[in-house]
């Protein structure tokens, strides 16, 4: 899936990009850039839900220098010792190309992502609602080189399917992370190229909503959080949901 008429500028770990043009066969149908000087709530709800070692706080979700920031501190709330955040889409989407930009500056200890799956509405992950989770990136921040794809069949019984570890260069810059959903397949895309793709033919397959999130976590074969890289950040430049032209 080839994007054309990007131009990147960086500087160390400090990017701006223009807006690109839409995947071939895609037109851009919903977007938050994060221009704004706080979160568009008519959009997302918050996360907010205490889950393995991390409870997630509104307080910890802002807007700021085009980005959307989540900012990962140690502290005491929901009977943890950490907190972290994140946002879930209220619209729902479905069959589509799905991209978001960012970079993590954090030490071991985070589980940062870019996901998609239907929310029931408790602030957390529930699953009842849910037919397919699309994990499109998930980061260990002890392994800062690397991230995960995943795609999980919900309804009963659970199956995890085509789980995969890319290595790439520091997820300290900037990278773009896609997702093609169509009826038959997923595709996962890294920077403009293809890295997995999972046959999902013959699964339940329904609305999704999308997920920005950092949370404390042991994944990974993590031993404990970094805390002298504490208050940490994940950094969100922009997240876009394409969905396919209509031909006349």
């Amino acid at each position: 899936m080839r994007l054309s008429g990007t131009l990147v500028v960086c500087a160390l770990f400090t990017c701006i990009s223009l807006r690109a043009a839409s995947p071939e066969g895609y037109r851009l149908a919903w977007s938050d850039e994060f221009n704004g000087s706080g979160l568009d709530t008519a959009k997302w709800h918050y996360r907010t839900d205490s889950k393995l070692w991390s409870t997630q706080l509104p307080p910890n979700v802002s807007v700021a220098g085009g980005n959307l920031v989540l900012t990962l501190r140690k502290e005491d709330a929901g009977g943890m010792h950490y907190t972290g955040g994140g946002i879930i889409s209220k619209r729902t989407f479905q069959y589509g190309y799905y991209e978001c930009r960012f970079r993590i500056d954090a030490g071991d200890g985070w589980h940062s992502s870019f996901w998609l799956m239907k929310y029931d509405g408790a602030g957390g992950t529930g699953t009842k609602t849910a037919e397919l989770e699309l994990d499109v990136v998930e980061n260990d921040s002890i392994h800062p080189d690397s991230y995960s794809t995943t795609t999980h069949k919900w309804p009963p019984p659970h199956l995890a399917l085509g789980h995969k570890e890319i290595t790439t260069t520091p997820l300290s810059g900037y990278h773009v992370y896609g997702c093609e959903y169509t009826n038959e397949k997923v595709n996962y895309f890294l920077d403009d190229k293809l890295v997995q793709t999972v046959d999902i033919s013959g699964l339940p397959q329904g609305e999704l909503n999308i997920w920005l999130t950092s949370i404390a976590a042991n994944l990974g074969h993590t031993t404990k959080v970094d805390d002298g890289r504490l208050p940490g950040h994940v950094y969100y430049d922009y997240v876009r949901f394409y969905s396919k032209e209509q031909r006349p």
